[in-house]
């Protein structure tokens, strides 16, 4: 039986874990310095963005596609395994286009999707406001709707992972900082932890930024550097716009996500790179600022978010790769029994599936 370490518990490395489970002939261990769904996982706000992506093939399209059919069977599962709901969008993504010249391109992957066998459709502002009269359509050209598209609770759907996992035997550790990586012999590696080194038959480094510095401990380099992505949790008296219709909106590249009873997350897909210096993040009055444009970029679309109140706000650091296209998925050159699975970048909760996919086909 091969023994599998997987070093990092986001949604990525749940999900991993969850896959590999299936594999009959794997021990797998995981292992993270701190409890599940934190990190990039935290900061997530879990809107997959596949079909009114404009990706449209290659790489980027194909994990896109293969992990959008695998969360409408995954979800069904998890649920039927834990015997309890998940939190599963499945209403799609709004899409407000501002800019007319843009229309074009839009209509263009309306045809693509088409010969895909998905539906993408383009409504005029008439349309929109009949189907969300909440919305501000000052200035909207038009909106993309992707009926098919989907959100899921990051965190949510994290706990799940792991808890169908350990039915199916895979270990858990957290609270387990892993130090690094050393050759064992021409088969297995060391992973260092402070309690314990652990030999293993096959390492998977899913540990987001920090996945650099084990690759490192190898002689080898994997550059991802730390992007911060942030979002707020707001609360209105009554949910917005119809009742039977909540799907996802996007404007000017922030999201405005429900939660049900009210409740939206509101979150900006444009994050802001991180200085070397820690204490340039957790400025408060910084982020007190860029969550408050965030915040008031959300009423410009959506006017009656400025008599909601605010119930959380977090951040955290999304990894995204360096000198390569996200996400990395690759084993570590000279180290064929090390896989990393990191750099996700924004697209981290929507890749997971593929992800784990392509290492459960990779190890099976």
């Amino acid at each position: 039986m091969r023994r599998v370490t997987i070093v990092g518990c986001g949604v990525v490395g749940a999900m991993i874990a969850y896959e590999l489970s299936q594999l009959p002939d794997l021990k797998i261990c995981v292992l993270d310095r701190q409890p599940p769904a934190q990190g990039a996982t935290g900061a997530a706000l879990g809107v997959l963005m596949g079909i009114i992506s404009h990706k449209v093939k290659g790489r980027n399209w194909r994990l896109r596609e293969t992990s959008l059919r695998r969360y409408e069977t995954l979800i069904p599962e998890l649920e039927d395994t834990l015997g309890r709901s998940l939190p599963f969008n499945r209403q799609g993504i709004l899409n407000l286009c501002f800019d007319p010249e843009e229309l074009p391109r839009w209509e263009s992957l309306q045809q693509i999707r088409q010969t895909q066998g998905y539906p993408l459709e383009i409504w005029s502002a008439e349309q929109t406001a009949t189907a969300c009269p909440h919305l501000n359509l000052r200035g909207v050209a038009a909106a993309i709707y992707s009926p098919q598209d989907r959100q899921i609770d990051p965190a949510a759907l994290t706990l799940a992972l792991v808890e169908a996992a350990q039915l199916r035997g895979v270990r858990f550790h957290f609270d387990r900082q892993v130090n690094g990586l050393q050759p064992h012999d021409s088969h297995s590696l060391i992973v260092e932890t402070p309690e314990e080194s652990l030999v293993s038959d096959i390492v998977i480094l899913a540990s987001g930024t920090g996945s650099s510095s084990l690759t490192q401990s190898l002689n080898q380099s994997v550059p991802i550097g730390p992007v911060l992505g942030q979002a707020l949790q707001v609360k209105l008296t009554a949910p917005l716009g119809q009742i039977d219709f909540q799907p996802v909106v996007n404007g000017n590249d922030i999201h405005l996500v429900p939660l049900g009873g009210g409740s939206y997350w509101i979150g900006a897909t444009v994050e802001f790179p991180t200085d070397a210096d820690p204490s340039w993040v957790l400025g408060l009055k910084l982020e007190e600022e860029r969550l408050e444009a965030v915040r008031q970029g959300a009423i410009a679309f959506c006017p009656a978010l400025a008599e909601a109140t605010v119930t959380k706000t977090w951040f955290g650091l999304r990894p995204r790769p360096q000198g390569q296209p996200a996400p990395v998925i690759t084993q570590l050159p000279g180290h064929p029994q090390v896989w990393v699975a990191s750099g996700h970048y924004r697209n981290g909760v929507l890749l997971a599936p593929a992800t784990a996919l392509y290492l459960q086909e990779k190890l099976g």
